[in-house]
């Protein structure tokens, strides 16, 4: 074990963008995540120099894209090291949601509950997110065995995952290369399959499906919603998450021509629930 190790925490507290902040950290790098209310943690053996610089040149594009400044802090630091490692498996907590329980892999499972294993680097993808959890709270309503599911930008994986524990033929997609990858090892872990996958989003899908899944950001939804109808079969449910509670009119407005079948608010947070009824 090396003498030191290096921490950077960055305080990020704008509602807006923080899921996007979020996956570009996921992106950046492969070290130690912790997601700690407005913190987030990054710990690694290594100098995180590089780190702090990419994040700072991400944040001014961010001002570009969004003509507003951040109110946000980056501190780096070089600590004695302790079994760190440990303490990042201590605050990953296993999660009951719905029928399912969601666990790292170091911890036991439960009985009478789905088990899902995801050993997860942020709090997104772990379920304990709100616009995860809410989605994982009514999977087992409208995922039946049998059905196909398509889960778009499937991050860790995990919404897809529970869909298969529940009988579901299962197909994946996601912008990010590394979430492919990161998925597929998190199926094998669960010991269930995933039929098809690629790097894109909704528009390559080949065929049509009776659940689609979209945690994604509204902004993105919006940009998607016709590819998303497109992927869907007559009667088809669409679960959408990933929404704050300030663009659900946006939300409703835009995806008007299907039929609104269930809203879950959990926070700030509101997951909808649509049907094709053509």
């Amino acid at each position: 074990m090396n003498k030191y190790y290096y921490e950077l925490r960055l305080n990020w507290t704008d509602a807006d963008t923080k899921d996007i902040m979020v996956s570009f950290i996921s992106d950046l790098t492969n070290d130690a995540i912790e997601f700690k209310d407005d913190d987030i943690i990054i710990r690694s053996s290594d100098e995180l120099e590089n780190i702090k610089y990419a994040l700072e040149e991400y944040i001014d594009g961010l001002k570009e894209i969004f003509k507003k400044l951040f109110l946000y802090k980056i501190e780096l630091s070089k600590n004695k090291n302790e079994d760190w490692i440990a303490k990042y498996k201590s605050s990953i907590n296993p999660i009951e949601v719905g029928k399912f329980y969601i666990r790292p892999s170091w911890e036991d499972k439960k009985e009478n509950l789905i088990d899902v294993i995801v050993d997860p680097a942020l709090a997104f993808g772990s379920g304990h997110h709100e616009s995860t959890s809410s989605i994982l709270k009514v999977l087992h309503k409208y995922v039946k065995s049998g059905d196909s599911v398509l889960d778009v930008g499937c991050g860790s994986g995990i919404l897809s995952i529970a869909s298969a524990k529940l009988g579901a033929n299962i197909d994946i997609c996601d912008t990010d290369e590394q979430a492919i990858t990161s998925s597929h090892d998190n199926f094998d872990t669960n010991n269930v399959k995933v039929d098809n996958s690629w790097v894109g989003s909704s528009n390559l899908a080949k065929n049509q499906y009776d659940v689609v899944l979209a945690n994604i950001i509204a902004d993105v939804l919006l940009m998607i919603k016709n590819d998303l109808i497109k992927c869907m079969k007559p009667n088809a449910k669409l679960i959408i998450s990933g929404i704050l509670n300030k663009y659900q009119d946006r939300i409703t407005s835009k995806f008007s021509e299907l039929r609104l079948v269930e809203k879950i608010q959990n926070d700030e947070w509101t997951t909808f629930v649509y049907e094709r009824l053509n």
